[in-house]
């Protein structure tokens, strides 16, 4: 049976950790930090990020990359901003077997560089079979075995269906896809409308206004993704819409609970010191942004999320901008 090795120890990770050891696999989970890997491979639980769920016994907890590297597969589960640095040291223990699959569960897009997670993995592990994976996906429900779908891009259509064997069970159903870019780009973008839709919330719109921005953001999210080179059925897919309802809509997420705390009136600065973990849309905003200014695409929501996270605009009026803005059809 094959070994894979789940670099991370956030929520996602967790519960990564927990499917694929409930599907026989040896699982080694890397920890970056030394006591919490202590404390997890005593306790079995991950207090912090994934409370009242067990870990299996059969999961070797580690604290050594070198350890990790030894895999057939390797899960990165990092924050985005963390990924370069992690798959660095990784790639300097010279463990990794040269075949080993490498996979991007990491929703972002890198700052100044504009460099998606997968581009990052491949320049750090060139030669590398890579693949991605993205979807609906909030880390408490898997790890609960909630039924869910999930979609793993990969260039290779064998690749894809083996790791499609390997992430499936009865109740987190796998989907293959060829086209990685647009299943990043989704995953990444949606965190960004998240975000809007939670201030949409903390303004007390109604449904109806939430509707029309989620609707919208995904043209947006199309547009600039189809720019960067996905495709358009990718985003009406489980990475595209699918992502982008649960993440603006649910109450597991960071990002829509951001957005409404700023809808309320909190500051970010605060908001960010108050939490355990990363809300991605943060950071991406900025990169998303910076993207669409280099492609000359017209993205009104992501402008104003901005606005209002990097240039202490208000939300109300960032609300109003946008539903001021020019006539145009709904196609554009």
């Amino acid at each position: 049976m094959a070994t894979i090795s789940i670099i991370g120890a956030g929520g996602w990770g967790t519960a990564l950790a927990i499917m694929i050891a409930k599907n026989g696999y040896t699982v080694h989970w890397w920890v970056r930090r030394k006591e919490l890997a202590e404390a997890l491979d005593r306790e079995r639980v991950n207090h912090q990020y994934l409370p009242g769920i067990a870990i299996p016994k059969s999961i070797v907890v580690t604290n050594e990359l070198s350890e990790a590297a030894k895999a057939n597969v390797i899960l990165f589960v990092t924050p985005s901003t963390a990924l370069r640095e992690v798959a660095g040291s990784l790639a300097t223990t010279g463990a990794v077997h040269p075949a080993t699959i490498l996979i991007s569960a990491v929703k972002g897009i890198e700052h100044r560089t504009g460099l998606r997670m997968s581009e990052i993995i491949a320049a750090t592990f060139p030669g590398h079979p890579i693949a991605v994976l993205s979807g609906p996906n909030h880390a408490v429900e898997v790890a609960n075995f909630t039924p869910t779908a999930t979609v793993i891009g990969a260039s290779l259509e064998e690749l894809g269906k083996h790791l499609q064997r390997v992430i499936s069970t009865r109740s987190f159903r796998a989907y293959t896809s060829s086209d990685i870019v647009g299943i990043e780009l989704g995953g990444a973008l949606k965190n960004i409308f998240a975000i809007a839709a939670g201030i949409a919330d903390g303004l007390g719109l109604g449904d109806n206004s939430k509707a029309a921005l989620i609707t919208r953001s995904l043209a947006e999210m199309a547009r600039l993704g189809l720019a960067l080179g996905g495709k358009r059925e990718t985003f009406q897919g489980l990475s595209g819409a699918g992502d982008l309802i649960v993440t603006c809509f649910s109450r597991h997420s960071r990002n829509r609970r951001v957005g409404e705390r700023i809808g309320r009136g909190e500051q970010l600065n605060e908001i960010q010191s108050s939490m355990q973990m990363v809300a991605e849309g943060v950071p991406t905003a900025r990169s998303a942004r910076e993207c669409a200014l280099r492609l000359a695409v017209e993205t009104p929501i992501i402008n104003e999320v901005n606005s209002i996270l990097y240039e202490n605009a208000s939300p109300a009026a960032a609300m109003e901008r946008l539903v001021s803005r020019a006539f145009r059809p709904e196609e554009d």
